[in-house]
């Protein structure tokens, strides 16, 4: 869908280019004298800029979102390692939460990083699979301090991953603002439309327009891509994850 986007986004530019091109040969030639020209080129230089910190700010605001979500997943594998830890020093009595914990942990694996690359369905957690984990940790029963100790630093990290789990699934909705997509857009066309009418009609200067609405159209790309963090080419890679799943399945195997 994205990539769509983008080449529809493209292909509009690219037709502004040619309608512009059209428009040149209508224009008076009085309307393209010298002080016309520099006219124009000041007002399109002021919309050039503006679009320029918009740009940067949808890139900036994208940029954000996907490494706060980044942060947050690097973090659950590394709670998750040290809660599987915990459980290991515990003792043999955790055998059931750590497989419970590893049941847990390939289930989110397979929900978030779906196999064929395609955007996840949903984010939210298999909430069965997370209270047995829990429910596992709180049947255990110290016999000692060093175990009592244990088990509250088990019950900690669970909380903690349950707060984690959910700032994710919060912050699936789209950062990016669709009214400044929009203005965006439209003051992409006016330049277009503007600098065509006043390029000279040769080759060169064309292909220099193709090759900016082309820039534009991946940059538009890489910021919706950005935007969903759990699907596309631009995704929050799976390996933290999946090397900690692995590590589990040797344990508890």
């Amino acid at each position: 869908m994205i990539i769509i986007i983008a080449a529809i986004l493209l292909a509009g530019l690219v037709g502004v280019i040619l309608v512009g091109a059209r428009l040149r040969r209508l224009v008076p030639a009085e309307h393209l004298s010298t002080d016309s020209r520099e006219a124009v080129k000041l007002a399109l230089g002021l919309v050039a800029t503006m679009t320029a910190l918009l740009l940067g700010l949808l890139v900036s605001s994208a940029k954000n979102s996907f490494d706060t979500a980044r942060s947050e997943v690097i973090q659950m594998s590394a709670k998750i390692a040290l809660l599987n830890r915990i459980l290991v020093l515990y003792g043999p009595q955790t055998v059931d939460a750590r497989r419970a914990l590893r049941d847990s942990v390939a289930e989110g694996v397979r929900r978030t990083w779906p196999p064929d690359g395609r955007r996840p369905a949903r984010l939210e957690p298999n909430e069965q699979m997370g209270d047995a984990v829990y429910a596992a940790i709180s049947r255990l029963a110290p016999q000692d301090e060093p175990q009592r100790a244990l088990k509250a630093q088990a019950v900690t990290l669970m909380v903690q991953l349950a707060e984690l789990r959910s700032l994710v699934q919060a912050q699936a909705v789209s950062s990016v603002s669709k009214p400044l997509l929009i203005a965006l857009v439209i003051w992409l066309v006016v330049i277009f439309l503007g600098f065509t009418v006043l390029a000279p009609a040769n080759a060169t200067s064309t292909l220099a327009l193709f090759a900016g609405a082309f820039s534009v159209a991946c940059a538009v790309f890489i910021i919706l891509e950005l935007d969903y963090p759990f699907a596309g080419v631009v995704r929050i890679p799976s390996e933290p994850m999946t090397r900690t799943l692995d590590h589990l399945s040797k344990e508890t195997n």
